[in-house]
């Protein structure tokens, strides 16, 4: 073997063949770049595959989003993409395939978390796979506005169009409308109707209700989002569930805009005789309105009541107390939304899995239940 030559790995060589019949794993000639430095010029996809030691072959259809790629043989691709700080020339692309590498995303309410972490993650996805993203927020309250976007977005050249859609009056809009190339409506599924609950309803509610009971919290509220909102009738019903499901009771649901403002005014709202010992927020910006609310009323947290929120937002461990909450991933529902548009594009079928993904979070906001 030359010096300087990257190993060849026999048992990726049968891989990549199993991945791609015409793909082969050949040893480059000469030393292999490891970085963009020693390469002195912007990197190739036959440089990306030289230090992944995989066949340029597999490198190009990573980047189209091909998913029969074993995960040893992705993560050195990618990482040998990072380390060459690789940028695919989309003109030049667009002129051999003779189709276009941009993206439209159609999106509205990115000043609330979930929306601008699933466009994050979207982007993220989108660039990985060699395309650009082009985001237009929406103002959903202005129909005129939601036409005109509509009827912009299919004038360009794109390869497809990726509407997320929130609320019902968005889906509708969207649902609707004639994107003329491959599209995918992303919205949380409404579960009411659904045969296959979200991990964070069969999961994640049931391991924050349990930690509540398991604190000996009897009575608890839900601090919900507004009804409009797929995702706050999803989490209501899951409280609803979970609750019954471990014998415990609701004071019922009261509902709020997502804000910290209107946790603070339902909570501020509320009969002096409150009954429950745990308040169980849609999300964590209402969780802290709540938090200011008990205490201007003279209640302390968690010793009189508990509060947990959903989301997980950054700033939530430094509530005070630090919030207890259900940690969501939005960025890999943006990343999945995209991966199912490419595969409409690819005309494949997508991966199925459950990117709404929870995790139980205890902090400081909840505590033993006050007798």
């Amino acid at each position: 073997m030359p010096p300087g030559t990257a190993p060849l790995d026999t048992g990726e060589t049968q891989d990549a063949r199993r991945e791609d019949p015409s793909s082969e794993v050949t040893p480059g000639a000469g030393t292999v770049a490891t970085t963009a430095g020693e390469l002195g010029r912007p990197a190739t996809i036959r440089d990306v595959a030289a230090l992944a030691r995989v066949s340029h072959q597999t490198v190009h259809r990573f980047l189209q989003g091909y998913e029969g790629i074993r995960p040893a043989t992705r993560e050195r691709v990618v990482e040998a993409l990072a380390a060459l700080e690789y940028r695919p020339n989309l003109t030049a692309r667009s002129l051999t395939t003779g189709r276009s590498m941009r993206i439209g995303a159609l999106t509205h309410e990115l000043d609330q978390f979930g929306p601008s972490k699933i466009i994050q993650g979207a982007a993220q996805a989108a660039r990985d796979a060699g395309y650009v993203l082009d985001i237009l927020s929406l103002d959903m309250g202005d129909p005129e506005e939601i036409d005109r976007a509509l009827e912009t977005v299919t004038q360009h050249d794109l390869a497809g169009v990726l509407a997320l859609a929130s609320t019902d009056h968005m889906a509708q809009a969207f649902g609707a409308a004639n994107f003329r190339v491959p599209a995918f409506l992303a919205g949380e599924e409404d579960e009411f109707a659904s045969d296959h609950p979200s991990q964070l309803t069969s999961v994640g509610f049931p391991a924050l209700i349990d930690h509540l009971a398991g604190l000996g919290h009897h009575r608890l509220l839900h601090l919900a989002g507004p009804s409009a909102w797929s995702a706050a009738r999803n989490r209501a019903r899951a409280f609803e569930t979970a609750v019954a499901g471990h014998g415990l009771v609701s004071d019922g649901v009261a509902h709020g805009d997502w804000t910290a403002r209107s946790g603070y005014e339902v909570i501020s709202a509320l009969p002096s005789d409150l009954g429950f010992t745990a308040i169980v927020a849609a999300n964590d910006q209402m969780a802290l309105g709540a938090l200011l609310a008990l205490g201007e009323r003279g209640l302390r947290v968690p010793e009189d009541i508990s509060v947990t929120g959903i989301d997980d937002i950054p700033d939530a461990a430094y509530f005070s107390p630090p919030l207890t909450t259900l940690r969501v991933d939005f960025v890999a529902q943006g990343r999945r939304a995209v991966e199912h548009l490419l595969a409409r594009i690819a005309q494949r079928e997508p991966a199925d899995d459950d990117a709404l993904i929870s995790q139980l979070v205890a902090r400081r906001s909840t505590g033993a239940a006050a007798r």
